[in-house]
């Protein structure tokens, strides 16, 4: 699969130690996922992934509950789901997710942060042909013997299992998300290090050395635009 999802937890994990803003971004995704259905995880999918997923980046209780409380109240705030895909240097390609309450503002944002690093927008479906929509959950304590025995006693099919440092990340079809969890949890596994629903290249590129300054670059402006929640790409960032 090619991806070292520890470390790019980490990296982004220091990338944002000082500052509030994915604790902010996890807010309005946990506020739009409370406000598609019953603000309850037990019976609405999408609010029951989105806090699997920030509970493994450590969002605190408040912020989750504060947007729970907001969508009960009957907030009329609303938000719009966009996806934008567009090329950065060397044919590298990008996926950005945004959630927002001012859709022109966000597409302005978008493609500036992407001309001004050396990039640009494409259309819609010029690069998600080249990525596949995949479950990736991660946990330690288990060797990947070990989780591929749990997941074929519970009859769950996986793309693939890989060790990865301490931790065993699993590959599957993004409907098999909760499925994998749930026999996890039936051992009495109930930590995860990763727990995301993400799009990733079918195949990586490696760009020079000054190239690959100036993508990382356009993708850490993405990154810090507030509307902007999450960003797939097909480059290996060699972490």
């Amino acid at each position: 699969m090619g991806r070292k999802w520890n470390n790019i937890k980490e990296k982004k994990a220091s990338k944002d130690a000082n500052t509030s803003r994915v604790y902010a971004k996890f807010g309005v995704e946990i506020y739009v996922a409370a406000k598609s259905g019953e603000p309850n995880p037990e019976s609405n999918q999408a609010l029951k992934f989105v806090l699997e997923r920030a509970k493994t980046y450590n969002v605190p209780k408040h912020i989750i509950d504060r947007a729970i409380e907001k969508a009960k109240g009957g907030s009329e705030e609303s938000y719009s789901e966009l996806r934008y895909e567009g090329f950065g240097p060397n044919g590298s390609m990008v996926i950005v997710d945004a959630l927002t309450n001012n859709v022109n503002r966000t597409a302005s944002d978008v493609r500036a942060a992407f001309g001004k690093n050396g990039g640009n927008m494409g259309v819609s479906g010029s690069v998600a042909y080249m990525f596949d929509a995949t479950a990736v959950i991660g946990l330690e304590g288990k060797t990947a013997d070990e989780v591929l025995e749990i997941l074929m006693e519970a009859d769950v099919e996986v793309r693939d299992i890989l060790e990865e440092d301490e931790s065993v990340i699993v590959y599957a079809e993004p409907d098999q998300f909760h499925a994998v969890q749930a026999a996890f949890k039936e051992h009495g596994i109930t930590e995860f290090t990763v727990a995301e629903l993400t799009m990733l290249a079918q195949n990586e590129i490696e760009l020079p050395e000054d190239a690959l300054a100036k993508f990382e670059r356009m993708i850490d402006a993405i990154e810090d635009l507030d509307d902007v929640q999450r960003v797939y790409h097909n480059v290996d960032l060699g972490e």
